[in-house]
């Protein structure tokens, strides 16, 4: 009967290793601050003006000119699509583009910055 007793044991152990995963995850989906700020995290720069957010995140698929590319072209985005319909885009996705890809805190300013490209 000396096995019964490791068991507690592993179980614990398993446990505490799962649990260190999940806290350790959890700090990763961690918000951005305010609109129009840069917030450093760790040795990393996170862009949160609706520009430099795009630049870092969007311009891959959308092109360094908003001229499109493996996502649609964005110049003139705001004559096709109201505000409400740009902001249900970046938080919901469309197409290829995934969900979730701007913070909530973000969806405004970045909304209104798409607006503007002409």
């Amino acid at each position: 009967m000396r096995h019964n007793a490791i068991v507690p044991y592993l179980l614990i152990m398993v446990f505490g290793i799962g649990l260190i995963f999940a806290l350790s995850f959890m700090g990763l989906n961690q918000g951005t601050e305010k609109a129009g700020k840069e917030e450093n995290k760790g040795n990393e720069t996170v862009a949160t003006a609706p520009e430099d957010f795009y630049k870092q995140n969007c311009s891959s698929c959308h092109g360094d000119q908003y001229q499109g590319g493996v996502g649609p072209a964005l110049k003139g985005v705001g004559s096709r699509l109201s505000e409400d319909e740009i902001k249900d885009v970046l938080k919901n996705g469309r197409g290829q583009m995934p969900a979730g890809l701007v913070p909530d805190n973000q969806l405004d300013a970045m909304a209104k910055w798409l607006m503007s490209l002409k």
